[in-house]
């Protein structure tokens, strides 16, 4: 029997305040012709399939279009919960989605209460997949359990417990049909993608791909963003995102593992590239060299680090050059370290206008209008004591708000600075 492995789309995902939900709809119209063209007998998608535990509409929308167009090409759909997914929401849509023939799994299950799905192909094999959706130490790992032991013992409860419920679910693997399990987890060696939720990627929720057994044929994992397969005693694979998540997974190859699998015979997998996603590219330059290489980017999301130092209206200058730059940072070697004083000796007594210049000067802004603007707030916070005002300005794409109580806060090429004299912060003061 033939199948389509697939993981993490994270649909509703927002990078850097750009919406890419047109993006998410071309990867799963892809994916769906994918599985057309290939007459897949099942597809299973492991986890993941939502960036947010509360999805928008939209998104919602979408991945019922998607799941339904792969269930009309005739292919069994299998969708299991992932970390960023809600499972207790997979749970009660579950009995709608299986009225037109597709099984979510959003918990554990006992193997004859959904825990084990088993179809016949269109070939004729018998299969059966084992679905274990993401399992929380906190779940896994009773609540008291984790007060009172050590860090060492409570990553020892979490691989028996994921030990144990793999045996439970693979028990009745026999040498007659095709096994599968599909699982969303972290596998010791396995690597990080490059957007994934630390908090849940890290050393305590991981396990050894030995806890698999032999009579597996293939076993499709969801977590790792990275497309790779790991050693064990049974075809282990991460079929990575098709979509490139964050900045950290623009070198990641976009793929749908294809596999064919038979009773006895080892699994055959075959990567197909997902190509419908913009590629995301981190350049480097001083902005008239980005401006000069600007056509060579296309339509690439871009993560921007400036070669020069910070001025007023830089980030607005980048962005009116290059529209697709999400990100603007200003490279470290252009950024000047603070200057910490000798310890032990008090700083000399500063005025909020010395302070603030150096403040400027350690964030490489070199723009007069900036340090007269704040001049000119600074003598409206005094002047109005412990009066209200609010003041608006700007300066060169600097703007400034909320004085009188009162807060002014400056925007520079990227750099937020906030000033507090008698009711007012100024950033750098020591003492």
């Amino acid at each position: 029997m033939r199948f389509m492995h697939t993981a993490d789309w994270h649909v509703g995902k927002v990078l850097k305040g750009r919406d890419r939900l047109d993006e998410q709809r071309g990867v799963l119209a892809e994916i769906v012709n994918i599985a057309e063209r290939n007459q897949v007998d099942a597809v299973l998608v492991a986890g993941d399939v939502y960036d947010a535990a509360a999805p928008s509409a939209q998104a919602q929308k979408l991945v019922i279009q998607a799941l339904l167009r792969l269930r009309h090409t005739g292919a069994e759909v299998i969708v299991q919960a992932g970390n960023h997914d809600h499972g207790g929401t997979f749970e009660a849509y579950r009995p709608l989605m299986g009225e037109v023939g597709i099984t979510l799994v959003g918990q554990v299950r006992p193997a004859g209460s959904g825990g084990v799905v088993r179809f016949r192909a269109r070939s004729g094999e018998d299969v059966q997949v084992a679905v274990i959706p993401f399992l929380t130490q906190r779940y896994a790992v009773r609540a008291a359990e984790i007060v009172s032991q050590t860090p060492s013992e409570n990553v020892r409860a979490y691989d028996e417990m994921l030990r144990q419920v793999v045996t439970a679910l693979t028990g009745g693997f026999g040498g007659g049909t095709v096994n599968l399990v599909m699982a969303h987890l972290t596998c010791v060696g396995g690597t990080f993608g490059g957007g994934e939720r630390p908090a849940q990627s890290i050393f305590e929720y991981s396990v050894p791909a030995a806890i698999f057994p032999v009579s597996a044929h293939y076993v499709a994992l969801g977590h790792l963003h990275r497309r790779q397969s790991l050693p064990a005693a049974c075809p282990v694979h991460y079929s990575g995102s098709p979509l490139a998540v964050d900045f950290g997974e623009q070198d990641n190859t976009s793929v749908v593992c294809l596999v064919e699998a038979s009773p006895g015979v080892p699994a055959r997998v075959t990567d197909v590239p997902v190509a419908s996603g913009r590629r995301l590219r981190t350049v480097r330059g001083t902005l008239a060299e980005l401006e000069s290489r600007a056509d060579s980017f296309g339509e690439d999301y871009l993560r921007v680090w400036l070669r020069e130092p910070a001025r007023a209206g830089l980030r607005d200058d980048t962005v009116a050059i290059l529209p697709n730059a999400l990100e603007v940072r200003i490279d470290p070697e252009f950024a000047t370290p603070s200057r910490p004083g000798r310890p032990g000796t008090p700083a000399p007594m500063q005025t909020p206008d010395q302070l603030f210049a150096d403040y400027c000067a350690a964030e490489q802004v070199q723009d007069p209008r900036v340090a007269a603007l704040f001049s000119d707030l600074h003598d409206e916070v005094t002047a109005a004591g412990a009066g209200e005002v609010t003041t608006t300005a700007s300066v060169g794409g600097v703007t400034t708000a909320s004085v009188g109580g009162v807060t002014p806060t400056a925007s520079v090429g990227g750099v937020t600075t906030t000033a507090s004299v008698g009711g007012v912060t100024t950033p750098g003061a020591r003492g």
